[in-house]
């Protein structure tokens, strides 16, 4: 494989910089509201500088935009944790149904059977996926779904005359940063237990640090490693010892759906990622959807509306006795929960069950091709993702920064960097269950390609890369001091 990768093009130029005084991209019709003149002065801006240009032109600067992209549509993208994975075309065709898509949201529920049954189905299914009992939609997010699963939490303890003792949630050491974020928002202090050896929570450390004070253990599983945690019932069997409540982070469904049911493993609340596991494209900060499942006795606290159904056969929304209260407007991202209903089933227990499947044997595919170049930091059979490392280039002056702007030149999407946070040099991979062995070997053979490169030539892949429009960036000045206007 050559490292040409994508061609440098010309013409890149921002709008404002082709902008030329006069020209018109598109005649925008006569107002039909009438005019409003006595606006504050304070409110009003003499100047507007927008760019003018021909409508080709607008068309030609926008199709460029979208040809540098990096997406899946176009190329292998590796991003470990985030599960970016090719969402079938159909499903975007239903979510623009007219019925669905022109549906106001305060129609009366008689004149919304149908979207409410596709709200009522789709908390039914994802309940019987998590093996737990009641399913709110209403998240918009993973995180906002994580802290609504510490609000009801806190609502179970408050219900029980424990609120004000139990004042702390454990989280592990290789965690999503939110998980901390969330509950420190909900008002825990927070404690951290450490990894073992092997990658799994160290039991007897969490042992220590569980007692009457604590609220809930949140864990990610497989972990944020990638590793399936071998204790997972000990750990629940501790958590509910001293009254707590164990709550899964469910941003790794991807390698469970269709073959694990959480709450068989102890878990009490979950949160999907829809998202990730249930097909919406992911990226570019949404659209998203975090829905929340419970065991039984949770469901007064959850947030509604949720769906429900009548004796007779119809379909109508309630609000739980207890709730927390409202976190989104309306039902939640109801396109978002379309395509995840569509993807079910269309897939059916059959292909869900495949595509876990699926995704485990990818994530140890590539994992075996690239143990001999690059560290792996824990030799096990890993689920979804392979976590691998930079530390053996490092010594030759590379570091994973630079493996990940040296595979720009090779046409591909850099993975998660340096993320786990306990991992030295780390690079998280998932090729999800869409990648076909093909796309997976030539990922591969780029990453090796790449090793070869960092001892024989290491300053090729230090200043990397070299086919883009941009060179590399000072990166932490960009983050610090943007600039956000011309």
């Amino acid at each position: 494989m050559t490292a040409e990768g994508m061609p440098l093009q010309r013409g890149h130029e921002l709008m404002i910089e082709k902008s030329r005084p006069g020209r018109i991209g598109a005649d925008l019709p006569r107002s039909d509201v009438p005019s409003v003149s006595d606006l504050p002065q304070h409110l009003l801006r003499d100047d507007l500088p927008l760019p003018e240009l021909s409508q080709l032109e607008a068309v030609r600067h926008f199709t460029r935009l979208s040809q540098l992209n990096y997406a899946i549509d176009t190329t292998f993208f590796p991003l470990g944790s985030c599960t970016m994975k090719y969402n079938p075309r159909v499903h975007e065709e239903i979510a623009r149904l007219a019925g669905f898509a022109d549906l106001h949201p305060l129609t009366d529920d008689e004149d919304a059977q149908g979207a409410i049954r596709v709200l009522y189905d789709l908390q039914d299914y994802l309940a019987a996926l998590a093996g737990l009992d009641a399913v709110s939609l209403t998240p918009a997010a993973g995180a906002q779904g994580e802290l609504t699963g510490i609000l009801v939490t806190r609502a179970y303890h408050e219900s029980r005359g424990e609120g004000e003792t139990r004042k702390r949630i454990v989280i592990p050491d290789s965690a999503h940063g939110t998980n901390p974020a969330t509950a420190a928002m909900a008002g825990y202090t927070v404690t951290e237990v450490p990894s073992d050896a092997d990658g799994d929570v160290d039991v007897a450390a969490l042992a220590g640090l569980l007692g009457p004070d604590v609220a809930a253990f949140m864990l990610t599983l497989p972990n944020t490693l990638g590793i399936f945690e071998s204790g997972i019932l000990e750990i629940a069997r501790l958590v509910h010892e001293c009254g707590a409540l164990l709550y899964l982070d469910g941003a790794n469904m991807n390698a469970l759906v269709g073959r694990v049911a959480p709450g068989s493993l102890g878990f009490d609340i979950m949160h999907f990622n829809l998202h990730k596991t249930f097909s919406t494209p992911h990226g570019g900060g949404g659209p998203g959807a975090g829905p929340v499942a419970v065991r039984a006795d949770l469901a007064q606290f959850l947030p509604g509306p949720l769906a429900n159904r009548a004796e007779g056969g119809n379909y109508y929304l309630i609000e739980p006795e207890n709730s927390i209260g409202a976190l989104s407007a309306f039902y939640g991202n109801f396109g978002v929960a379309l395509r995840a209903y569509a993807y079910i089933r269309t897939l059916g227990a059959e292909g869900l069950h495949a595509i876990s499947e699926n995704a485990v044997i990818n994530a140890n595919y590539l994992r075996a091709r690239l143990k001999d170049a690059y560290e792996v930091p824990y030799n096990r059979i890993t689920m979804h993702e392979a976590l691998i490392t930079g530390r053996r280039q490092k010594r030759f002056g590379v570091k994973t920064l630079d493996i990940a702007k040296r595979l720009l030149d090779y046409g591909y999407y850099a993975p998660t960097v340096y993320f786990p946070l306990v991992v030295e040099e780390a690079m998280l991979i998932e090729p999800t269950e869409s990648e076909s062995k093909e796309a997976i070997d030539a990922f591969c053979d780029a990453m090796l390609a790449i090793a070869r490169e960092a001892e024989t030539d290491p300053e090729l892949v230090r200043s990397a890369p070299h086919s883009t429009p941009v060179r590399r960036l000072d990166e932490a000045t960009a983050a610090r001091k943007p600039i956000l206007h011309w």
